[in-house]
């Protein structure tokens, strides 16, 4: 049998190293599948439930990997499927390609069944490149380009094939005019900022008395040189959410996470510190970074347009925070005044306290659900890897995780989408199967569309090599996040018809599928739990009955927004009662100086 377009992708996307593509099978795609099945486990194809699914995996395989990730849908509502996926990707800066069919040439433009403008509809998500092949010769410089741009940019790019065209013989373009011969491979550049903007950036930081470090996604490989960094300058150092791994917590001057979900420590440091050095973090809240004019600012970024973005910085360095870093290093002096990384580490010490009082306040006939996340990390493997859902489930995982070295950590960061952290699991269980992996998830996300990954899970866990893959569910009935944001930041009591949620037994499901359910309803077992799902012969779901009236606060509650809370609960909050008692005494605390709420 002649090689066909379909065969040609396949070799051709082996060529460029790709061995796994997550995604879901429809007649519109069925000449690439077929393709793919006669290549004989070249490219491991992972089939999940839901085509959105797919691109969350590819985008999380991009994380955990630094490869390309690619995912695969048919025509119409396959294709339409990945979107959201997808702007994960392209809001996090992940190098991923999208694959999908298309009806028939013949057919387009003829209102055809399935018939969707695709390349319109992928042009602001994969707008860095996206194509739709009319001819065979065409697919060669068409795979090359938009796997090429997707790894050099950073980007989401997407290949568009009608389905009569995946079955023709593959013909290679021919030596004439208006053909194209394209090849394979990349190898991202050093990129290291020039000497005298280099030279600037030391003086700007040599300078400071007080330095504080912001480090993102962009500063996880880079542990070692931030470390050097931050005990030359005497820096206390934040963490962006998508940047949680990039440093261990149990470093004294590293203050947590930053933001809305971030620590009063990180909080402090920058209302008081008189420099900022910014690495490999787009963190979108200004709120958060020094007053404008109180600091002076250093950025590194790979990406141009994303510097002087958040904050007006003096000195804008484009290169890699490894390499970056390791050519500042030398430039850098040794700080001898301790006044300011003592405060830092006696900020942090009390935070942890703080912490650890707080997840050990007793819920209202269920567990806090700070309590769950702290019970983890005196039990964390070190070279585990967790994901976090958006919502309250997220609060806990920025403040209450302790990251060891050697973790790795993520969720949706950019687009903060629900949905996320079981694909994200799954992607990063396949890329490392040898690893623990484990979800935290709020019961919104997983009745919305994590449930039925769930079922993915019992299809492979089977083939990795480490059967510990874990998914920890708080069901708390409510969509807590957005419940408190009614009451904090809009003045509105819980509207019940919007935020209630059916309490569903998800621990019986994952027993009627083959794993392994844990119910969890008294705090004092959430340790135990932990330990049982770590030592499982099989992956495992530990649903929690989480107390819904513990409060997500934030690290600074100002006057305005406890006022609003207060407006909140006078119009009649159905939880009222159990919300004054869970979360009066922290906020008076937090915004009345000397209040001893009892």
């Amino acid at each position: 049998m002649s090689q066909t377009v379909g065969d040609f992708l396949i070799e051709r996307l082996h060529a460029w190293g790709v061995r796994r593509i997550f995604g879901y099978p429809g007649d519109g795609i069925n000449g690439v599948f077929g393709a793919m099945n006669r290549a004989n486990g070249k490219i491991e194809f992972v089939q999940v439930r839901h085509e959105e699914m797919a691109a969350f995996m590819a985008s999380a395989h991009a994380k955990f990997t630094g490869e390309l990730g690619v995912c695969i849908a048919t025509s119409g509502p396959g294709a339409s499927h990945l979107i959201t996926g997808l702007y994960d990707a392209r809001m996090d800066h992940m190098p991923v390609l999208a694959i999908t069919g298309q009806q028939a040439r013949a057919s387009l433009g003829g209102h055809y069944q399935q018939e969707l403008e695709l390349v319109s509809m992928f042009k602001d998500v994969a707008g860095a490149f996206v194509a739709q092949a009319s001819v065979p010769a065409q697919v060669r410089h068409l795979v090359d380009r938009a796997i090429r741009t997707a790894l050099a940019e950073r980007k989401v790019t997407a290949l568009i094939l009608p389905n009569d065209l995946q079955d023709l013989p593959y013909e290679g373009p021919g030596r004439k005019h208006g053909t194209v011969h394209s090849g394979v491979g990349y190898r991202a550049p050093h990129i290291v900022p020039a000497d005298e903007d280099l030279r600037r950036a030391a003086e700007v930081l040599n300078a400071g008395k007080r330095v504080a470090i912001l480090v993102g996604a962009g500063a996880l490989h880079a542990t070692d040189e931030v470390i050097a960094i931050a005990e030359k300058l005497g820096a206390g150092v934040a963490k962006a959410l998508l940047g949680k791994a990039a440093l261990p917590d149990d470093l004294p001057y590293v203050t947590g996470s930053i933001g809305l979900l971030g620590t009063k420590p990180s909080y402090e440091m920058m209302n008081s510190c008189d420099t900022l050095l910014m690495i490999g973090s787009g963190f979108p809240y200004s709120e958060f970074l020094p007053k404008e004019g109180a600091a002076r600012g250093v950025q590194i970024d790979l990406q141009a347009d994303m510097l002087s973005l958040r904050y007006p910085m003096e000195v804008n360095l484009v290169g890699d925070s490894v390499q970056t870093l390791q050519a500042l290093l030398p430039l850098i002096e040794q700080k001898t005044e301790h006044a300011w990384p003592h405060r830092i580490e006696r900020w942090t010490k009390e935070w942890w306290e703080t912490l650890d009082k707080r997840a050990h306040v007793e819920g209202k006939d269920a567990v806090n659900p700070q309590r769950t996340v702290w019970e983890l990390s005196s039990r964390i493997p070190p070279n585990a890897i967790v994901t976090s859902d958006s919502g309250s489930c997220a609060n806990w995982y920025a403040r209450d995780l302790k990251v060891k070295r050697g973790m790795m950590c993520s969720l949706s960061g950019g687009l903060a989408s629900m949905g996320a952290a079981v694909p994200y699991a799954i992607a990063a269980k396949f890329a490392h199967p040898d690893r623990p992996v484990i979800a935290l998830v709020g019961d919104g996300a997983m009745q919305m569309n994590n449930m039925a990954e769930l079922i993915t899970v019992a299809k492979y866990w089977k083939s990795w090599s480490d059967p510990r893959w874990i998914c920890m569910v708080l069901n708390n009935s409510d969509l807590n996040q957005v419940t408190w944001e009614q009451r904090a930041m809009e003045g509105d009591p819980k509207f019940e018809a919007s935020q209630d949620i059916p309490s569903v037994p998800y621990h019986r499901f994952a027993d009627m599928i083959g794993l392994e359910g844990i119910y969890v309803d008294d705090a004092e077992r959430m340790g135990d739990a932990w330990e049982r799902a770590l030592a499982a012969n099989r992956p495992v779901v530990i649903e929690v009955k989480a107390d819904p009236n513990i409060a997500p606060l934030p690290p600074h509650i100002t006057l305005a927004q406890a006022k609003t809370f207060a407006v909140s609960m006078a119009k009649g909050d159905p939880d009222e009662g159990n919300v004054i008692v869970d979360t009066a005494k922290q906020v008076l605390d937090a915004v009345l100086p000397g209040h001893k709420g009892k």
